[in-house]
């Protein structure tokens, strides 16, 4: 058997930026859960994505069942079903066994869990009641829980796109500047590295930020209009906690672990719950849209500076469209 310590698993596992609430409330119990399972058993991430659904669908069936003792029973149930999501990829990472299909499982498990216990815990309350609103409640959590997911994929792939494009457009812009300098005469370094970054102001962002020129680039207008921002991001980094305060992960919690155990002793106080965390995911979203926004307006102008600035390079480098060359008389 291995022999993994507590410091080896949060080295090896730990994400530099989490939610908060898997900071603080999951990653202590799933860190030493992770060091036993790894230490003592052969247990794979698969397997325990599983069994986080297993434990998902227990949470929905107590929630089905709509009293006080049920409903703090299915809070419980999900919190460990979630806990268990945590430990798959931490056990991946640490173990080095992770895979292209155990990240869609977990991602399509994931959505089954939130399906199927926002069905049971509405339905269960509907019943209990027959008050029609919880019926609108549960399509209201599944519906933005698709709508976060699906905009947050999306945003990484246009950013990732956008990303590439200004590292390719920047790399280029570089190589031709050098060029043309070599051309009128200049004698360069074999280490040259210029002192003006091409990405506006990325240069000054990799410095305060630490992020790469191209991300910088993409940030710039959103720093600009909240100095401050970067500020409370550090301190939050500091913690391992990631600015975005109400995620995906939040809502689940407010709906299926707050919202339940607030019932317990407030009657009818699972839709003002679920009407705050959806309040607060929504309000994040937007934020994010925000920013999207004013990153893809800085990504069409840096891009633009950096066409231009190629444009100049090639155009300084290429021969002069008046220049012909030397012919011999042969007769």
């Amino acid at each position: 058997m291995a022999n993994f310590t507590l410091d080896d698993v949060r080295q090896r596992t730990y994400k530099a930026r989490d939610a908060w609430w898997t900071v603080l409330l999951v990653d202590p119990l799933a860190s030493r859960l992770v060091k036993i399972t790894a230490n003592r058993t052969r247990v794979t991430p698969n397997q325990l994505t599983v069994g986080a659904l297993v434990l998902g669908l227990a949470a929905g069936a107590c929630f089905t069942q709509a009293s006080w003792p049920w409903l703090l029973a299915g809070a419980l149930l999900y919190h460990l079903s979630f806990t268990l999501d945590c430990m798959d990829g931490k056990i991946a990472r640490l173990k080095g066994t992770g895979s292209v299909f155990g990240a869609w499982l977990d991602y399509i498990f994931d959505r089954v869990r939130v399906l199927a216990c926002a069905i049971a815990l509405m339905g269960g309350q509907y019943h209990a009641t027959g008050n029609t609103a919880y019926l609108w409640t549960a399509l209201a959590v599944v519906f933005l829980d698709m709508l976060r997911y699906m905009d947050a994929l999306e945003i990484y792939k246009v950013r990732a796109e956008m990303r590439r494009n200004l590292l390719a457009a920047r790399e280029e812009a570089r190589t031709l500047e050098l060029a043309a300098r070599r051309a009128n005469g200049e004698v360069l370094d074999d280490d040259f590295d210029r002192a003006e970054d091409l990405a506006g102001d990325a240069d000054m962002e990799d410095r305060v930020l630490g992020d790469d020129p191209a991300n910088a680039a993409l940030q710039q207008g959103f720093y600009q209009r909240f100095p401050w921002y970067i500020r409370v991001r550090n301190v939050l980094r500091s913690g391992r906690i990631r600015p975005h305060l109400f995620s995906g992960i939040e809502f689940q919690m407010g709906v299926f672990i707050v919202a339940p155990l607030i019932a317990t002793v407030v009657s009818g106080a699972i839709i003002p719950v679920v009407a705050v965390s959806a309040a607060g995911l929504l309000a994040f979203e937007l934020i994010i849209i925000y920013k999207f926004w004013l990153a893809a307006r800085d990504y069409t102008r840096t891009l633009k500076t950096l066409n231009t600035k190629i444009d100049t390079y090639r155009s300084e480098t290429s021969p002069h469209p008046n220049t012909t060359p030397a012919t011999t008389n042969s007769s």
